[in-house]
């Protein structure tokens, strides 16, 4: 089986695109579609072991792939990788900022160290990759950005840190798109709501327990998947949006819309797209599971 994409299969062919938080979840859906529409896929994250088995499966695939590991919260770190990067492919075309990280609390119960650390990881990570791509790259010939948002247009409760990043993010898609045009560089987000991938496996407690539930709470009645996410950022990547910059798409069903005095009926024709071949279902989410805990 190989990636069904709904864009044609040499989109990208002859481009370097870095995918960063590519080992896991949306990055690794995203990563594979683009290796599977002719890209040189440049994984980026902390664990090599999670990037080395990716990059497997998009060789195994027919793909192109090549890992380095980083921490992004580290500007040394940063510049050091787009240089190591660029030497050993060439320009880079595009880049999606998807690596992020966040744990559900309150905010009373955040403490300084964890604050800071969700938004390093989540606003002043991408915001380092960024700039050094546009600097040593993209400055000289253009290219796309893409950057990793969240649900967080009413407030973000139960992950504040989460929250003041991802809206710290939109803000600085909004600035780079508008200083960095001249370049020919396109800068935007996507903003998805509650996604089946493998980061909801790593919830505990009663946040884990609310997980299943979510779906009644999107008009569309349903939890998206990987591959809805990774088809805007694909969009956002290629030339049919050549003149869309500065702009956050949201992928939430239309929860983050409406209001709680607007009761949602029961859906119907609500089907998800799901191109991603070796997409798996999170363990909060199989029926099985969740019958074997009635």
């Amino acid at each position: 089986m190989a990636y069904a994409s709904i864009f044609r299969a040499d989109l990208f062919s002859g481009q370097n695109l870095i995918v960063t938080g590519g080992g896991s979840g949306i990055g690794r859906c995203t990563a594979h579609e683009l290796a599977a529409l002719g890209a040189n896929v440049l994984l980026v994250g902390r664990k090599p072991e999670k990037l080395e088995k990716v990059a497997a499966e998009i060789a195994e695939d027919g793909g192109r792939a090549h890992w380095k590991a980083c921490d992004i919260r580290d500007e040394e770190a940063v510049k050091q990788l787009v240089k190591e990067l660029i030497a050993e492919h060439g320009p880079i075309h595009g880049l999606v900022n998807n690596a992020g990280g966040q744990y559900p609390s309150p905010l009373a119960s955040i403490n300084q160290k964890g604050f800071e650390t969700v938004l390093r990881t989540n606003l002043v990570g991408g915001f380092l990759m960024a700039r050094e791509v546009f600097n040593q790259s993209m400055s000289k010939h253009g290219g796309s950005i893409v950057n990793m948002l969240a649900d967080m247009w009413g407030g973000m409760p139960g992950m504040g840190h989460s929250g003041a990043a991802r809206s710290g993010m939109d803000n600085f898609t909004k600035t780079a798109a508008f200083e960095w045009g001249y370049a020919g560089v396109r800068v935007n987000a996507v903003a998805p709501g509650w996604i089946a991938s493998s980061g909801m496996d790593t919830y505990e407690g009663a946040f884990k327990a609310v997980i299943p539930t979510l779906r009644e709470h999107v008009p569309l009645k349903r939890i998206g998947t990987e591959s809805e996410v990774s088809a805007a950022i694909v969009f956002l990547l290629s030339p049919a949006a050549a003149f869309i910059s500065g702009t956050t798409v949201k992928i939430d069903g239309a929860a983050s819309l409406g209001s709680r005095a607007w009761p949602l009926h029961k859906a119907s024709h609500s089907e998800s797209f799901n191109g991603f071949h070796r997409a798996y279902l999170p363990e909060v989410l199989r029926p099985d599971v969740l019958k074997d805990k009635e």
